[in-house]
């Protein structure tokens, strides 16, 4: 089959990834084999392929916005059926034993494993994913529409729920491409007003037309007291003034799994009353069960950009040089 991999991880220009040709992959027991027809390409992707995540496997093929048709089962799967359109999404595997498994936190187990990170992802033309670990696609969502959805949505769903925003409340969203965009569509949906503070041009173009009460600059301050946000960009420089623009009580969460440094922060003027900041790790499969169920119902208008798969180098410079307007999105295979 024809991949991607991360040859030598390093600054995304220099060319970490290596394409060609991969022996194709077999499913194991309670696995399904699927070809690959979309892959979305995630923030996460970049990280990886520039070395702030240190890939866990030789040679791994990134991709953990699957969405693809099954064609083959492995030894004991008795949900999906060959041609089933399904996703595959970042989480992979948890072991199901954990104390954090067993009280319903998956997202923080002890022995996890990841697509695209511990396991080969979807910048090929086939993947594998254990059948527990699909999920089935809605109709209303096409291939390039759905795949998006699978990471940038699941997280930002999560982060909007790490924020405990009541409804009617202020959202402030710092950064806004693929995940984030996604994220706003619910919460506008749910009645918020959103604030969106974002260094991209096509972006706050992007926020206004969905609807964004206050659209500006990534270090400009809302006009009006928050009562919870969202960081998206991996700016840690960006923590203390999305923390001060805050109301009292407000929550601060951070949506990615990497971060630059955050400077100090000042107790009296960053956290005191009763500000919060809070990290996001993973997902559960019922966050993603519940966001895709949301999605539908809304539905979610994810704004995509498509890039034939020998194009995912330059989709991942393009993405670090924020030149995608939602999100970007490999398409592998009909």
């Amino acid at each position: 089959m024809r991949a991607w991999w991360v040859e030598r991880p390093g600054p995304i220009a220099g060319g970490p990834l290596r394409s060609g040709s991969r022996p194709d992959p077999v499913p194991g027991p309670g696995e399904v084999l699927l070809r690959v027809r979309v892959c979305g390409v995630c923030r996460t992707d970049l990280h990886l392929a520039e070395g702030d995540l240190a890939p866990r496997r030789a040679g791994v093929v990134p991709g953990h916005e699957i969405v693809g048709e099954v064609v083959e089962l492995g030894p004991g799967c008795r949900r999906l059926k060959v041609g089933d359109r399904i996703g595959v999404a970042w989480l992979r595997h948890t072991c199901g034993r954990c104390r954090f498994c067993r009280r319903g936190d998956e997202n923080l187990c002890l022995d996890p494993l990841f697509t695209g990170w511990d396991a080969d992802g979807g910048y090929a033309e086939l993947a594998t994913v254990a059948e527990d670990f699909s999920y089935p696609i809605p109709e209303i969502f096409t291939d390039e529409q759905a795949a998006p959805l699978l990471c940038a949505g699941i997280i930002g769903f999560r982060s909007l729920r790490r924020t405990s925003l009541r409804r009617g409340g202020r959202l402030g969203i710092y950064g806004f491409g693929g995940s984030a965009h996604l994220a706003a569509q619910v919460a506008l949906h749910e009645g918020a007003e959103v604030y969106v503070m974002t260094r991209s041009a096509a972006a706050r173009r992007l926020a206004a037309d969905l609807g964004a009460t206050f659209v500006g600059d990534a270090d400009q301050e809302p006009p009006a007291k928050l009562d919870a946000a969202i960081l998206f960009a991996p700016v840690g420089t960006l923590v203390p003034p999305a923390l001060r623009a805050l109301d009292r009580g407000g929550v601060l969460a951070v949506a990615g799994i990497h971060l630059s440094d955050i400077p100090p922060l000042h107790y009296a003027t960053d956290l005191f009353e009763e500000r919060q900041l809070r990290s996001v790790t993973a997902n559960t499969r019922r966050d993603g069960e519940e966001f895709l169920r949301i999605a539908t119902e809304i539905p979610i208008r994810p704004t995509t950009v498509g890039y034939p798969l020998e194009s995912a180098d330059r989709a991942l410079l393009d993405l670090a040089e924020d030149r995608v307007t939602g999100a970007a999105v490999l398409q592998v295979g009909s």
